[in-house]
């Protein structure tokens, strides 16, 4: 037996690390060189390192890849970090092709990582059968019945909310300043609580002590961090990650607190389900008996139903990872999204004016979702928030093969031929431009930028080709990664602007040049004059006076 010296294992342990190192790296290296979309136009890289991150983390969401589309056409190349080519692309019929073909083109490995650490390995981050199994179970859940069900939920927390902030104003001069995202986002974390789980989460309880789970959202979605190295490192390489900083410690505490609530739901709903089932005269439950209120009963329910195949049932595991994604995709996008149509609302008081007549046609204060998507206005309003103000700015795919992606006319890349197609490598980043299809001068015209709910009247016909899955915006994607619970959100916000607008008139409370905007996957508001107190939007808020 060959005995080694301490001084061979120390060399043969440096050698086997530097061949680990260079079989990651040798593609960072190699691939700038061989991607087939470095014929694309675009602007000059100015760092081999940061590419065009420290520029783009500079200025809003979109703003920088917008400016270059301007400059090289709606079909360029930008280079991400370590000198990584990225597809940046504003062409329908492209982007129509990446969101319909999910399985060649899917969430890249680092984006998936950082998911299940927030979320753990629920809908938004599984790819493949796995995906399209628990989109299987989930989908009835999210049909138009059920939200038919579950809108007496978000119509009575709208008006919880609503009588919190009556009573601010009560007890201050008249109007009251109050920041609204805070507001909106204990609204949403209630209402999931009880349309997803049949929870009380009780954090617009103004007496009631501080919900643990709304403070680990804060922690999840405060935007302020600044984007380190460190951080950057730790994304390519996850070994890492046995580093923890300060920012993977609450991620951490985060995703602890909503898997000990997960578990304790789920264990509290199947008892409360196999007893049912044990009382009904069959014995048993089928898919026709999936009946209830919460998102999550009906999902247990769907997945124990006896005549459902073992195969296509999810693991007590999979169901787990579903928790934390209902809570926070049902919870801070519609916050925020409610956030900047009031905001949108304090620009425009004609608007806000409009809005509030057609709101008082309706006769009570608890209207149904039928009732609610009777308003054309309202709906324009909503349209036209989540267009310009859509919550999640940007995705990103990566291509799992190499692959033609068809566009909707022919552009000229950076040697001055005419291409009719992008032809894309293996590997190869795509960023989804959600927040800038949405506003494209070429499709929306040349006020794009502007919030007009009078567009919605008669809308361009060069929207009709947005492949998205609701109102030709493209802020719940589209395709077979659609958001599922598009209508649960579109439900909730309607109810949130019935509710508050009919009851107060809002200005802003401080110079519109002290707002700007930071993606910490949604986007959120903060002020110039205050970033250290994270997310914020101060509202001036009085109770509105109806002439009869």
């Amino acid at each position: 037996m060959v005995q080694l010296s301490l001084g061979e294992i120390a060399l043969l342990t440096v050698a086997s690390a530097t061949v680990v190192a260079l079989y990651k790296i040798w593609p960072l290296i190699s691939r700038p060189y061989t991607t087939s979309i470095r014929n694309l136009p675009g602007p000059p890289n100015p760092s081999w390192f940061f590419g065009q991150m420290k520029v783009i983390n500079a200025e809003e969401n979109s703003v920088p890849q917008e400016r270059w589309a301007e400059e090289y056409g709606p079909v360029t190349m930008y280079k991400g970090f370590l000198n990584l080519d990225r597809l940046w692309t504003i062409d329908p019929r492209a982007l129509n092709h990446i969101l319909t073909h999910s399985g060649d083109y899917q969430k890249p490995e680092g984006a998936r990582r950082n998911l299940a650490r927030i979320l753990g390995e629920g809908v938004l981050f599984t790819e493949g059968e796995q995906h399209r199994q628990q989109r299987r179970i989930m989908n009835p859940a999210f049909g138009p019945a059920q939200i038919r069900e579950l809108t007496s939920v978000f119509v009575d927390k709208a008006k919880d909310l609503r009588n919190m902030w009556d009573t601010q104003i009560r007890g201050n001069a008249s109007p009251a300043r109050i920041d609204v995202l805070s507001g909106l986002s204990k609204m949403t974390l209630d209402v999931i609580g009880l349309a997803g789980f049949n929870y009380r989460f009780d954090s617009l309880n103004p007496s009631g002590k501080p919900n643990e789970l709304n403070q680990a959202f804060q922690e999840i979605f405060d935007p302020s961090p600044n984007f380190t190295l460190w951080m950057l490192l730790k994304n390519f390489f996850p070994i890492l990650d046995i580093f923890p900083d300060e920012r993977s410690r609450r991620l951490d505490h985060a995703q602890a607190v909503m898997r000990r609530i997960g578990t304790q739901l789920i264990q509290e709903k199947k008892a409360q389900i196999a007893r049912e089932a044990a009382e009904s005269k069959t014995g048993g439950l089928e898919r026709k008996d999936v009946v209830g209120r919460d998102l999550l009963t009906l999902l247990l329910k769907a997945n124990m139903a006896t005549d459902i195949p073992d195969n296509q049932r999810l693991s007590d595991e999979d169901v787990l990872a579903q928790v934390p994604t209902f809570l926070v995709a049902g919870h801070e996008t519609t916050s925020t999204a409610t956030t900047w149509c009031l905001y949108a609302l304090t620009q425009a008081f004609d608007v806000q004016k409009k809005l509030r007549d057609e709101l008082f046609m309706i006769q009570t204060d608890t209207p149904t979702m039928d009732e609610l998507n009777s308003l054309p206005y309202l709906d324009a309003v909503v349209r036209e928030t989540l267009r310009i103000h859509s919550p999640v700015p940007t995705t990103i795919r990566v291509a799992t093969k190499d692959d033609v992606i068809p566009v909707s006319e022919p552009f000229v890349d950076r040697f001055g031929k005419v291409q009719d197609t992008i032809r894309i490598s293996k590997g190869t980043p795509i960023v989804i431009p959600i927040l800038a299809m949405n506003r494209s001068k070429k499709l929306w015209g040349e006020d794009a930028f502007e919030f007009k709910p009078e567009r919605w009247e008669n809308p361009p016909e060069a929207i009709s080709g947005i492949p998205g899955v609701w109102g030709h915006i493209l802020s719940f994607l589209g395709g077979p990664r659609a958001c599922i619970g598009y209508r649960f959100s579109l439900v909730e916000m309607k109810a949130l602007i019935f509710t508050l607008v009919r009851a107060f008139e809002f200005e802003l409370a401080v110079d519109r040049s002290d707002v700007y905007k930071k993606t910490s996957i949604v986007q959120r508001p903060l002020l110039h004059s205050a970033p250290e107190q994270g997310g914020q939007m101060p509202l001036l808020a009085k109770r509105f006076k109806r002439v009869q």
